[in-house]
Order: C-alpha cells, then structure tokens, then sequence
C-alpha cells in the first residue's frame, strides 16, 4: 500500500505532499483537479518542460517569477517572443536561465496557436487522451502510461519540444486527467468527485 502523509489538520495526504512545506498547499488546491483552461494547461507543459531534470519544488517556489517573466504564460503573447527576449530571459535570475528549454517553451507557444487553430483548444486536444480509469496501475506507481506516450508522441509530431512520456505524465497527474492521489489520501475523493463533475471540452 502506498505510504501517507499525516498533516497538521490530521488528515491524511499522499506522502510527497509533506516534504516541503509547499507542497501541502499545492497538493489539496491544485494537483489532480481537472483543468480545461487553456492558458493554465498551458502553463503547466511549460512548467514541467522547466523541471526536467530537477525537482518540483524547485519550480513551484519560482512559479510566480515564470508567470512574471513569461506574461502570465499567454501562448499568444509567448508566441511573438523574440531572440532578444530569449537573451533577457537566459539573464533572469527568477527562473531556470536553461536557454534551450527557454527556447523550447517559446516555440511551444506558436505549436499552441496552432493546436488551437486545428483542434478548437489545447484543452480539447489533451482532453481527448484522458485513460480509462483502468488503465493506471496502483497510485503512483508509475511514471509513464499508454496515454501520456501517445499524447507525447503527437505532441512532438507536431513540433512541441521538452515534452517526453514522463513530463507529459507527470502533467496528467496534475491537470487531472488521471487520479493519481493515492488509496487513503482525504484529496482522492475530492478529485473524483471533481472529475464526475467535470464537462469534457
């Protein structure tokens, strides 16, 4: 059985959300609650693009610097970024100063435009890979999936770049395409209930 987090409130979480103080916050507002927002799908590619190779936290402490220095992740307006943008970027000290996911995110931004003007909305597009609930092995037990490597591997077809099996996983889980709060988290419900509720794009 997968090991729980035991909160201040008594409550009981999925264990990764006590490991920094963060986390707690995050993990009962946000994370496998269903998105069909396109700007926020949008921001959270970007986000776990930045996180390749890192931690979250290390993203999720510095989410308000990339909202600030990528206009709030409007793939319109991340779209007209330029190289001079780029150099300004790589100089922010806020943000990871990677230029090639600085690069790729940028260009992720006009793949966007596009996805929207073919399929109607990002949300539609990825919306339309969510798995059926028995696809997913016991909670978070895993870190790729039949859907998150066919939805990877359009993606790139496409032309999106840091977009791996993993990072596009790890973005299921949190846009709540999946429900992956494990068997005894108080947020496993909430989020079930949220998804029922939710109306598919």
């Amino acid at each position: 059985m997968t090991e729980l987090y035991l909160a201040p409130d008594g409550e009981t979480r999925c264990q990764w959300a006590g490991s920094a103080p963060d986390f707690l916050d995050y993990h009962d507002r946000e994370w496998g609650y269903p998105v069909a927002d396109d700007q926020r799908l949008f921001e959270k590619f970007c986000l776990e693009s930045f996180q390749s190779g890192l931690s979250w936290r290390t993203i999720l402490t510095k989410r308000e610097n990339f909202r600030a220095a990528f206009a709030e992740f409007d793939f319109n307006i991340m779209a007209e970024f330029d190289q001079t943008d780029v150099d300004r970027l790589v100089q922010n000290k806020g943000i990871i100063r990677h230029r090639g996911k600085i690069e790729a995110v940028i260009n992720n931004a006009r793949r966007a435009q596009e996805l929207v003007a073919t399929e109607g909305s990002i949300a539609r597009f990825v919306w339309s890979y969510e798995p059926a609930a028995d696809d997913l092995a016991e909670p978070q037990s895993q870190t790729t999936s039949a859907a998150s490597i066919a939805l990877s591997k359009e993606l790139k077809k496409r032309g999106w770049k840091f977009v791996g099996p993993t990072t596009v996983f790890a973005f299921m889980q949190a846009m709540g395409l999946i429900n992956d709060h494990a068997h005894g988290c108080k947020c496993r419900a909430e989020a079930e209930a949220a998804r029922k509720a939710f109306v598919r794009p």
